[in-house]
């Protein structure tokens, strides 16, 4: 008893500690002090999209969550931060050298995009091309959510010997070509800049993969398109493509598989398991008689619908009977018949009457 009582007491102190020695960055994500890096990165996706400036033009306090959840994350984030910072406060951090950054542009390019403000292209600066690459996900990702690290090995203007000309622009020159001759013309004209050279940089982008996004979703990053030498780099886009499954096809927010059973399983009905997209257990009962092309409907086991994961579509299945090969002898042919009792005439008729 006495042991557990100075345990708790201990933890207590360490907890207040930590409040004193700066802020609560677990408190300001709204995690547990076990949350994962995964759990990490939602919660501060989530609650920066909530309180992003852009979004609250009239509100300082806003402005200031957001600043306390971009240092909470790039504290959090990072395995080794993250421990001086269990053991020692905020405090112990500047103490050891942390550094801040701005992990809000990294992790998602410039999101003031996303909400159609904040960031204006000046028309007159020149830009470099936008590009828009695939990015193929699995079905597993799009069902659980997901974080895809993207490595962009992006050219970087870096400065160099002598100068160069810039800014080259038309400009109407008149020149005298004589006593009361004077003739206009067109020319080009630069001026002098520093000189630049580009350098192939590495930089990982991170894309959150939400339940339930569908294909040719867009995920863009501002500025990580190609350079331009005098001007703005362009911006980057992913757009989402679902990789060929397996067991399982989507359809809007519907699952579609297919499961072989045994003739005898037809005829008898039978008890087996589909395992999903997460993991989980599917049961699959049938208690009568199973025609080939029968279908079973699996209400809530589809994909999470993309604007309310609450809402998940339909599993649908359908049944297709291997039957048995070779050969039935004269007495299995009338054992059968016997058992079946059904009609052995044959039947014609359209079968795509109505499609």
């Amino acid at each position: 008893m006495a042991t557990s009582l100075a345990r708790l007491c201990f933890f207590v102190l360490h907890i207040s500690a930590l409040v004193f020695a700066g802020r609560d960055f677990y408190k300001i994500l709204g995690v547990s002090r076990r949350a994962t890096t995964k759990e990490i990165k939602k919660a501060y996706r989530k609650l920066a999209m909530q309180y992003h400036p852009d979004k609250n033009k009239d509100d300082p306090q806003a402005e200031e969550m957001f600043k306390d959840l971009g240092a909470a994350y790039e504290v959090l984030s990072d395995d080794e931060q993250r421990k001086i910072y269990d053991k020692h406060g905020e405090e112990g951090l500047k103490e050891h050298g942390g550094g801040h950054h701005d992990p809000f542009s990294s992790f998602f390019g410039d999101f003031s995009f996303a909400f159609g403000g904040g960031h204006q292209r000046d028309p007159e600066i020149p830009r470099g091309d936008s590009i828009v690459m695939d990015l193929e996900v699995t079905l597993e990702e799009l069902y659980s959510g997901d974080f895809v690290e993207v490595v962009r090995y992006r050219p970087v203007a870096k400065q160099a010997r002598g100068t160069r000309r810039c800014n080259c622009r038309q400009e109407m020159k008149t020149i005298q070509l004589g006593p009361g001759r004077f003739q206009m013309t067109q020319q080009e004209v630069c001026d002098e800049c520093p000189n630049v050279q580009f350098v192939n940089e590495e930089k990982l982008l991170e894309i959150e993969i939400e339940p339930g996004m569908r294909d040719f979703q867009e995920y863009p990053f501002i500025g990580e398109g190609e350079p331009h030498i005098d001007g703005e780099a362009g911006d980057l886009t992913f757009r989402i493509i679902t990789q060929k499954h397996p067991v399982f096809e989507r359809k809007g927010d519907d699952l579609y598989t297919n499961l072989t059973i045994s003739l005898q399983d037809a005829l008898n009905g039978f008890e087996t398991e589909i395992t999903h997209l997460d993991g989980h257990k599917v049961p699959i009962v049938r208690e009568k008689i199973t025609w080939p092309g029968a279908r079973m409907r699996k209400k809530d086991e589809g994909m999470p619908n993309y604007d309310n994961n609450k809402i998940l579509g339909t599993l649908i299945i359908t049944f297709d009977v291997e039957f048995p090969k070779g050969e039935l002898s004269s007495e299995d042919k009338e054992s059968v018949k016997n058992l079946l009792k059904m009609s052995s005439k044959p039947k014609v008729y359209n079968g795509l009457q109505g499609y």
